[in-house]
């Protein structure tokens, strides 16, 4: 085999090596700027198992349980109860709740944990499903064109 073959084989290997390692790089920073909003929230029971710190932000996520949904428009005060199937938390906000939030929905809410065990939201999410049902006809406003 000729010197100038062999310089073109280990030209190669180099220029596939320094591609592979600028790659890995790129997929090491991507993973680690994405990584942290992988998780977009977290249900009671595994806020519980990890111990979440009183006062540390998180996101918290679950059904709302039937007959908790309470909010005061005086004063504002939204309380209801979040849940997973196994376990519950109570939540306290402030401000009207999102026109979805409804008892047996999923919400999403963001805040802490307080000393005493509640969730402290300073926003809630109302989850909707996935499937998209069109409004009846009898319920479509009528388009007026002039």
């Amino acid at each position: 085999m000729s010197a100038a073959r062999r310089d073109g084989i280990g030209e190669r290997r180099l220029l596939a090596l320094t591609a592979l390692a600028i790659a890995v790089a790129i997929g090491y920073v991507a993973f680690q700027n994405l990584g942290p909003s992988t998780v977009y929230y977290l249900t009671p029971t595994e806020a519980k198992e990890r111990r979440i710190a009183p006062g540390a932000s998180v996101r918290l996520g679950g059904q709302v349980a039937a007959g908790t949904l309470r909010y005061d428009p005086q004063t504002r005060d939204l309380r209801f109860i979040i849940g997973d199937g196994v376990t519950r938390t109570v939540v306290i906000g402030t401000g009207a709740p999102p026109s979805m939030l409804r008892e047996g929905a999923g919400a999403v809410v963001e805040g802490f944990f307080a000393t005493d065990g509640s969730f402290r939201a300073s926003q809630v999410l109302a989850k909707h499903d996935e499937v998209y049902v069109a409004p009846s006809p009898s319920r479509t406003p009528p388009h007026r064109t002039p």
